[in-house]
């Protein structure tokens, strides 16, 4: 049970926290005050619309599927391996979460375009391009994605007592039995919590997706991507759109206040 307390914020910082709150809070309210509510339901049950939202569907959960099978084992690297290098992949795991989404996407291009290093061997020895296809958007959003799932699992792996592992090893557990029925049930609410953020991450990419996949109605045309062609033309659809995505964001993140992350505070 929490300790309680008896001390006071003070004025300044309270006053400096109102302001900071309000600023992160009037632009939502400002979007839900000017959306159309006649028209919401119908703008986002139109073709364009659900076409744009299932694909954002499809790409988001073959995300976290793919950042599930790479990234859990990239943060039981970091968390544990003391070989040198650490540090430097560390860095590298991270570093699309404050790298521009846009420089991201030229780096994608730079590698997996059929005239990258990559690229070119996957298209010419497999025939695969990954440039302006589903395939392309799913890696685009993985890149900016996967680093939210990395560090909050490694982030839990090292609060885990060594001794819980121990034990387990001494009982004749191997490694992978190890972590499947002691360590990863003790990390379940911070695993859950970075899946969540992954895939609401991964449904929000924008930057990276239109600079590798483009902006290709049924092809690779995600919901913040129909987003911004629709702010060019009809605001009123943008606006629609905006919260269609605002709703699901919102709904991830009570779910995760609620469950996941008040089971990591007790």
């Amino acid at each position: 049970m929490r300790a309680a307390t008896s001390s006071r914020v003070p004025r300044v910082a309270g006053a400096l926290g109102l302001l900071g709150g309000l600023l992160l809070v009037v632009p939502v309210v400002a979007l839900v005050a000017r959306a159309p509510w006649g028209t919401v339901l119908s703008n986002l049950g139109s073709p364009a619309a659900v076409q744009a939202l299932e694909l954002s569907g499809i790409c988001s959960t073959a995300t976290l599927i793919i950042s599930i099978i790479f990234g859990v084992p990239l943060a039981w690297v970091l968390a544990r391996s003391t070989l040198p290098g650490m540090r430097v992949l560390r860095a590298a795991a991270t570093l699309p979460m404050v790298l521009p989404p846009v420089v991201g996407g030229i780096a994608l291009l730079m590698a997996f375009s059929r005239y990258g290093p990559l690229g070119r061997v996957l298209f010419s020895v497999f025939g695969i391009q990954l440039t302006y296809s589903i395939a392309g958007v799913i890696l685009a959003e993985t890149f900016v994605a996967m680093p939210f799932l990395v560090i909050t699992v490694e982030a839990a792996l090292g609060a885990v007592s060594p001794e819980l592992e121990e034990v387990s090893a001494t009982l004749g557990a191997g490694p992978w039995r190890t972590f499947l029925s002691v360590t990863l049930p003790v990390i379940g609410p911070s695993f859950a919590a970075g899946c969540a953020l992954t895939w609401a991450r991964a449904l929000g990419e924008f930057g990276a997706t239109i600079t590798f996949a483009g902006d290709i109605a049924g092809r690779t045309q995600t919901l913040p991507l129909a987003v911004y062609l629709a702010l060019q033309r009809d605001e009123g659809l943008a606006v629609s759109l905006s919260i269609g995505l605002l709703a699901i964001s919102l709904a991830v993140l009570i779910g995760l206040r609620g469950r996941w992350l008040g089971a990591v505070r007790t």
